[in-house]
């Protein structure tokens, strides 16, 4: 029997910019993961919707606003880490006002999707890169 992991849900973005590119952060040094590269997003809070969840966190993490219609629901990750278990739904969003900026000192990058397997991302987002490149290809 497999031990009970407590579900952390977490929402996730693909911006694409209008070059088709995709924007990943860098785990800052001194968080779980630190130097991988990730969807940028953040935890959902008890009563929250994940869809506002990802707008207040691309509000903090990269100075952007993003309406709720904007996200289109893409993809998901459910993965088992050691002491807690993702589930992570993924939004793509083309439309967002402001200039993205890291706020938060991490590193960001606009990566074309060809370049996506090459990053270093956590385990959880590997699927989704996957999903991404076929959804490229079929379109």
């Amino acid at each position: 029997m497999t031990e009970k992991l407590r579900l952390v849900l977490v929402a996730a973005a693909a911006l694409v910019d209008g070059s088709g590119r995709i924007l990943m952060a860098e785990r800052p040094a001194g968080k779980e993961l630190a130097g991988l590269w990730e969807f940028p997003g953040g935890k959902v809070e008890d009563g929250e919707r994940p869809e506002d969840a990802l707008v207040r966190e691309l509000r903090e993490e990269l100075g952007i606003e993003v309406a709720p219609a904007a996200l289109e629901p893409f993809a998901f990750a459910s993965h088992g880490y050691e002491r807690f278990h993702l589930l992570m739904p993924l939004y793509v969003c083309r439309a967002w006002e402001g200039e993205v900026k890291a706020m938060e000192g991490q590193r960001i990058a606009w990566t074309h999707i060809a370049d996506l397997p090459a990053l270093a991302v956590p385990p959880a987002d590997g699927p989704l890169i996957v999903a991404l490149m076929k959804g490229a290809r079929a379109s």
